[in-house]
C-alpha cells in the first residue's frame, strides 16, 4: 500500500468513527467514551499525513510512532464501548478489525524505519 492509499484508508476509517460517534448515547458515559474515541480515531489520519511530511527520518519515526499509538488507543476505546454495552459488539467488529489492521501496518512501518 502506497502512502496515498494509506492516507485515503485512514481518512475513511476516521469517517467511520465519526458516523459511529453520532450513534453513541448522549449519556455522560457515552459522551466521555465517545469523545475519546472520536479524538483518537480521527487523529490517526491527521497524524499520518503529518508523518508523510516529516523533515527527517528521525522526525518520521517519531511521528509514525504517534500514529501507531493513536491507532492502538482507538482499539482501546472501541473495546470499552463494546464491553460497557454502549454499542453492541457486533456493530463494532468492522471498526475493530480496521483499527487492528492499521495498528499492525503502522507498527510494521515503525519497525522497518531506521533512525
Amino acid at each position: 500500500m502506497n502512502p496515498d492509499e494509506l492516507k485515503q484508508r485512514t481518512k475513511k476509517s476516521g469517517l467511520r468513527i465519526i458516523k459511529l460517534y453520532e450513534e453513541i448515547d448522549s449519556t455522560k458515559l457515552g459522551q466521555i467514551l465517545g469523545n475519546q474515541l472520536l479524538r483518537a480515531g480521527t487523529s490517526v489520519g491527521a497524524n499520518y499525513r503529518a508523518a508523510c511530511r516529516a523533515k527527517s527520518n528521525a522526525d518520521f519515526v517519531y511521528k509514525i510512532t504517534v500514529v501507531e499509538e493513536e491507532a492502538d488507543e482507538t482499539i482501546f476505546w472501541l473495546e470499552l464501548i463494546a464491553e460497557s454495552g454502549i454499542i453492541k459488539k457486533n456493530r463494532l467488529e468492522g471498526l475493530l478489525l480496521e483499527a487492528n489492521e492499521l495498528t499492525a501496518i503502522f507498527t510494521g512501518i515503525r519497525q522497518n524505519s531506521k533512525i
